[in-house]
């Protein structure tokens, strides 16, 4: 009896001891003891009256095992699904026609699918390496003439586009030709109608009534003649001619333009098969009939739901506001051996199949990324110090070297500091629009009586330096921006040509926001105050915030300066805005291109120019300063001219400058060669492999 219950007793230990070890690894080392609670069964014998007698009692104690500690998790580099690429995102594309695309999302597909004359050089947006031409055109080669009026282009022979057509030079004269012919007020089109025929009105009409039928297809077919809409047409054809016998496309400008291969660069310079297109309805190319497909709008555009291209994914599908998908194109072009840029892809793309999901929900697209289901999600900044947690290792975007973090087994790959070409500013209305009555609804009484603003409140520059001074930058930037931004000091952005380190900017400074305000309209603020309001889109909580500074910032100097802040649906904003009913107005702007052109042009003489209603004399002081700088073909020159023009724009003070966003980006580590070029929108995903061991 006592030799078996000493048995139990050996046995439980063992399987207490056991059991403590068999959850650990056996290879790992011991490090640590625990106590353990035992429990015995002791059977002995006692004396009692005499007798003698079997006791049995249980007894508890503590034991100190040496303990073997759990191994730590090893993050997985190895991609779970290594030929697909999933990215959520919210914002669907808009066309797929590269002549009417000018959304960041539409630019992301067509960039995939299609291809153009030459594309960026890896993470360098100002250099570039030829695609579907056989070299970038110079001077050095003889692409460019010496006066830097005619580039020529020769185009790659024996590349074919999807459906199996060869790429001719005739493919691209239709592509540019187009695009210039339909000159839809909402695509990109401007950007090239500048350098290519002259024109500042962003539309291929300007010649026509000076243009003041642009943009309406009904006015322009019943007040200009047969003759002159012909001549649109040949003007169009004579700047852009291709040679098939040759190889050759070339681009005769109307005056020279230092970033022209910058802007053909982008995707609306992406090849259209001449063919396919007329086939589904597009443009005929004959100058009889350009006038019907003028203007159209991407809702009314033969290609927007289509795509054909000579890229190395082709389109499987697209369900509009769920998701669009890309496969592999299997007979892609790129010989193998044969690198987009040095140390870049060739041959066939390593990802097979990208899907690009509309998620719009945070918790949705951070519990794919959390599970490994997505190897990239859209992060808002808001959201950045949740998704910092699961950060293994961080990146820098200049030298691609990483560094792990306090928690190296995080599964999630950091790019940080990323400078967003982009930037939301504060525009002032000169001379705001008023209905036949002279009312407005954003100025109020549209009288200086403390009811309103007169309608040209903002011409007195004693005012405009006042809504500078009295903006809070550093609250914008800690509580907008999450600290995530960088102030610029005039239209162009850090890093840029043209930008002056050492140009001067606004501070806030509410004793220098109230002397610029009593100084004003011949003292008469201070008194009798005003009531204004500042407008966002309605959603938008970063710009929501920016009008609400404003308002704060004026009411500590007098409680009698009124500045509301008022959120309109974007339809309505954006209307407003180009009508020029806005006294001010929150806005943002993507660039175009990698160049200062793309900064000063619209901020100074372009669009926001136009709707701020800036007087004829200033805009002709900063014009005289856009034209030399674009057309400066010597960097320093052109350095210069940008540093003087930004001085004047500071001078007078025509729009609030705020902060450059600095972006971050979010990948799964099993990711390869991801790669930062601040102008290419979402991801060029033909350069871009996953771990597979």
């Amino acid at each position: 009896m006592f030799k078996r219950n000493r048995m139990i007793v050996l046995l439980l230990i063992v399987l207490v001891v056991g059991l403590v070890a068999a959850c650990q690894p056996q290879t790992q080392e011991v490090v640590k003891e625990v106590p353990v609670e035992v429990t015995r069964i002791i059977t002995e014998t006692v004396t009692e009256e005499g007798q003698s007698v079997e006791v049995t009692r249980v007894v508890t104690e503590e034991v100190v095992v040496t303990a073997t500690p759990a191994p730590e998790q090893q993050v997985s580099l190895v991609a779970p699904h290594p030929d697909t690429y999933t990215w959520l995102t919210y914002g669907d594309i808009d066309t797929m026609d590269p002549n009417l695309a000018y959304d960041t999302a539409s630019a992301n597909l067509i960039q995939n699918v299609m291809e153009g004359l030459i594309y960026y050089n890896h993470t360098d947006p100002t250099s570039f390496v030829p695609q579907l031409a056989t070299e970038v055109p110079s001077i050095e080669n003889g692409g460019i003439s010496e006066d830097g009026m005619t580039y020529t282009f020769n185009i790659r022979q024996g590349v074919k586009f999807h459906n199996g057509n060869d790429l001719t030079a005739s493919d691209f004269a239709y592509t540019f030709q187009r695009g210039l012919l339909q000159s839809d007020p909402n695509g990109p089109q401007w950007l090239l109608l500048e350098p290519i025929l002259g024109y500042t009105s962003g539309d291929v009409t300007e010649s026509i009534a000076d243009g003041a039928y642009a943009g309406d297809r009904d006015a322009l077919i019943a007040n200009a003649t047969p003759e002159e809409l012909t001549a649109v047409c040949e003007n169009v054809k004579a700047a852009i001619v291709a040679d098939d016998d040759a190889g050759t496309l070339t681009f005769n400008l109307a005056q020279p333009w230092g970033p022209f291969l910058a802007t053909v660069a982008q995707t609306w310079g992406m090849a259209i098969d001449k063919e396919w297109a007329m086939d589904n309805g597009a443009w005929d190319g004959s100058c009889d009939t350009w006038i019907n497909y003028y203007a159209p709008g991407s809702e009314n555009d033969e290609l927007t739901g289509i795509i054909n291209g000579t890229g190395p994914y082709m389109l499987d599908h697209w369900t509009p506001g769920v998701e669009y998908v890309l496969v592999a194109n299997p007979n892609y072009w790129r010989p193998e051996g044969e690198p987009l840029w040095e140390g870049g892809p060739s041959g066939q793309p390593r990802i097979q199949t990208v899907f690009v999901q509309l998620v719009n929900e945070w918790g949705t697209r951070f519990a794919s990324l959390q599970a490994g289901d997505a190897e990239e999600v859209t992060v808002p900044p808001e959201n950045r110090p949740q998704i910092d947690e699961m950060v293994g290792e961080i990146c820098n975007f200049r030298t691609l070297e990483c560094t792990p973090t306090e928690n190296p087994n995080g599964s999630i790959r950091k790019w940080s500091d990323l400078p967003n070409p982009s930037r939301t500013d504060v525009f002032l209305n000169f001379d705001v629009a008023v209905d036949d009555q002279g009312k407005n609804p954003y100025i109020g009484s549209g009288q200086l009586d403390g009811n309103g603003i007169p309608p040209n409140f903002f011409s007195d520059i004693h005012v405009r330096r006042a809504f500078n001074y009295c903006f809070d930058y550093d609250t914008y930037i800690s509580e907008a921006l999450n600290g995530e931004g960088v102030r610029n000091n005039g239209p162009i952005i850090l890093d840029m040509l043209g930008y002056n380190p050492d140009g001067p900017m606004y501070e806030f400074d509410l004793d220098k926001c109230a002397e610029e305000l009593a100084a004003a309209w011949d003292g008469a603020l201070p008194d009798t105050g005003f009531r204004l309001q500042v407008a966002f889109n309605t959603g938008n909580t970063t710009r929501q915030t920016i009008g609400e500074i404003l308002q704060n910032s004026m009411s500590q100097i007098n409680d009698k300066y009124q500045v509301e802040t008022v959120g309109l649906p974007w339809p309505t904003l954006l209307a407003a805005f180009r009508a020029k009913q806005l006294p001010v107005a929150v806005s943002g702007w993507v660039e175009d291109i990698h160049d200062p052109h793309n900064w000063v042009q619209p901020f100074t003489v372009g669009t926001y120019a136009g709707r701020q209603n800036l007087p004829e004399d200033l805009k002709m002081q900063f014009q005289e300063l856009v034209n030399s700088g674009v057309a400066a073909t010597d960097a320093a020159e052109r350095e210069q001219i940008y540093y003087d023009l930004q001085q004047l724009h500071h001078d007078e003070a025509i729009q609030i400058t705020l902060a450059q966003i600095t972006g971050a980006r979010y990948e799964q580590r099993w990711v390869q060669d991801w790669f930062y070029n601040p102008i290419i929108n979402g991801g060029y995903y033909y350069a871009y492999g996953l771990a597979t061991e």
